[in-house]
């Protein structure tokens, strides 16, 4: 067995590893810690697949631990959160039926992510881009909405996020929003060339500036702004 080619593998596992963190972190509500060891995973997911290119090594055994990694970096994790946010909206409920069951629906964004991971599996449409939000993208969403109903200035977005129906409706729209059929450009270096990856560097260099200026709340705001700039780019291109 080459060394080399297990490189991407042990990163896709420390990307588990750290999905698994981030999974205690939750279930205590340390969502900083929690956003943080997600955004870790995410950050080894980013590299496995350019590290199996570079080295030449790219495997079916490798697609799948890819994919069970991020089932749980960006698919239970962010159910975990969605979970805590409903309870904390319901005071915590400790009986009563409807109340005690509600918070459990924010584990359909984990229903919708399995589904997505699956399906990007078997899509031959989505090798060099995606169709529908990559689970990643939407794990860093439903990660920063903690963060932000902690540490932000406005009222209104307080309100909200502190709404058990808005959390649903937040849910519901995460599904949906992962397994739509909305082509987005891949995110993923797939070269050193510039030219090929100029619109992934636009967008990076954007989204720096979203999270300098807006924090937690830029993250939201730059996933619309990947979805926009995608939209716009599927125009031109036809």
């Amino acid at each position: 067995m080459r060394i080399k080619a297990q490189i991407p593998n042990i990163i896709t596992l420390l990307n588990l590893l750290s999905g698994c963190f981030a999974l205690i972190f939750a279930f205590h509500q340390d969502f900083k810690f929690a956003f943080l060891f997600v955004a870790l995973g995410i950050f080894l997911d980013f590299f496995d697949g350019f590290f199996a290119r570079l080295f030449k090594v790219s495997s079916p055994l490798g697609l799948q631990l890819d994919s069970l990694a991020d089932m749980v970096t960006s698919g239970v994790v962010p159910g975990v959160v969605m979970y805590q946010l409903m309870n904390q909206a319901l005071g915590f409920p400790s009986f009563g039926w409807p109340t005690l069951f509600f918070p459990f629906l924010g584990f359909i964004i984990t229903l919708g992510s399995c589904y997505r991971l699956a399906n990007f599996n078997v899509d031959t449409r989505q090798t060099d881009s995606f169709i529908g939000l990559p689970t990643p993208a939407n794990a860093l969403v439903i990660l920063s909405l903690p963060l932000i109903l902690a540490d932000n200035q406005f009222e209104f977005i307080t309100n909200a996020l502190s709404n058990e129906y808005i959390l649903l409706a937040i849910s519901l729209l995460s599904a949906y929003i992962l397994n739509a059929e909305i082509p987005l450009f891949s995110l993923k270096i797939k070269s050193m060339s510039f030219a090929k990856n100029k619109l992934q560097i636009f967008f990076l260099a954007v989204s720096v500036l979203l999270l300098i200026f807006f924090k937690a709340l830029g993250i939201p705001l730059l996933i619309i702004f990947y979805i926009i700039l995608s939209l716009l780019t599927n125009k031109r291109n036809s």
